[in-house]
């Protein structure tokens, strides 16, 4: 709606590359590391970043440019020098290694994204970049691997909400009285929504005497393997493309009543999450077909729906990233386009 320049996103999963691609806009998660989390409230510590949405790739680089570096209050933050991103724009793309993973092109995805996302790529391979295809052969196991580390960091961190010391507070009910325990349980059930209960039930299962080795040990050893396809797919190129979702956007409260689908929905976005490399959303086209599923409420959807393109880049190197969205974007006019409000 153009109603602010930029806003200020946490991504866990892909919660600022997701919004951003249903709706139009840019948005962009950094390294690990490249931006503070101080004052935000933990979810997955591994895995949070901070990250700006805007209308496009140079205010993107103005943003990143003002809030990146090191943070002497959150130790997380690396010590890394900040380039200057917005002379980086500027560059040509000639010559730049595009990666295209064919793991990130899988059946079910919605044909018009596929279709988006592939023309996309041609417009960077007119723009002189040269395209590779390349192969992150554990990209398959990204989600399973995801959601099992989310939700044990989630447990741990979601601990200290009990209302004394942290988060919603209450003046209790009858059988909250009664006991410590009892007012915990009141508190949680009362200040946590499904979801969160969700996760903080299947976290402290993983976690649980027995479990650990079977479900948390593993899961950690697969985000190395998945670590090690991105280094050594950016030995062969310096970014690499991919949709952003598998699906234009879906109609409010379509997957209330199935987490998986919804979790389904990550299949594109979590990778980078697992090797803590940046990544971005740009526009790139519009879906001009009806979502296949209505919300429960009945709400009805008229208008073309976005397409977001993903770029990825190594660890620290926001600045390839930015350089060949913003070739993108001076070649074609779709950050310029909006959906139908």
């Amino acid at each position: 709606s153009d109603e602010c320049l930029f806003a200020i996103g946490s991504d866990t999963g892909g919660s600022t590359r997701q919004p951003a691609s249903f709706c139009s806009v840019t948005g962009l998660r950094p390294t690990y590391g490249r931006t503070s989390r101080f004052g935000v409230m933990s979810m997955a510590s591994s895995l949070d970043t901070i990250g700006p949405l805007t209308r496009n790739t140079e205010d993107m680089a103005i943003v990143l440019q003002a809030i990146a570096g090191k943070d002497p209050l959150d130790g997380t933050t690396g010590d890394v020098p900040v380039p200057d991103y917005t002379s980086l724009l500027k560059e040509s793309p000639k010559g730049l290694r595009v990666g295209v993973p064919k793991e990130y092109f899988i059946d079910g995805m919605d044909p018009e994204v596929e279709k988006s996302v592939r023309e996309a790529v041609d417009v960077l391979k007119n723009l002189g970049a040269k395209i590779v295809d390349i192969s992150l052969p554990h990209t398959k196991y990204a989600i399973a691997t995801y959601y099992v580390l989310c939700p044990c960091e989630v447990s741990s961190n979601m601990a200290r909400y009990d209302g004394i010391r942290y988060g919603h507070g209450s003046t209790g009910s009858p059988q909250a009285d009664e006991s410590l325990i009892a007012y915990y349980e009141h508190i949680r059930s009362e200040g946590f929504g499904p979801e969160v209960k969700r996760r903080i039930m299947i976290g402290t299962y993983a976690l649980s005497a027995g479990y650990y080795d079977a479900y948390y040990r593993q899961a950690q050893k697969m985000r190395t393997l998945i670590c090690r396809d991105f280094t050594e797919a950016f030995t062969k190129v310096d970014v690499i493309v991919s949709p952003v979702a598998p699906t234009p956007a879906f109609p409010v409260g379509a997957h209330n009543s199935d987490p998986v689908t919804m979790y389904l929905e990550d299949a594109f976005t979590i990778g980078a999450v697992m090797a803590g490399i940046p990544a971005m959303s740009i526009p790139c086209g519009f879906a001009g077909a009806k979502p296949s599923r209505e919300a429960p409420t009945g709400a009805k959807w008229d208008g073309p729906l976005p397409i977001g393109l993903q770029l990825m880049a190594p660890q620290w190197q926001e600045g390839l990233m930015l350089q060949a969205a913003y070739a993108f974007e001076q070649a074609t006019e779709w950050h310029t386009k909006k959906p139908t409000l």
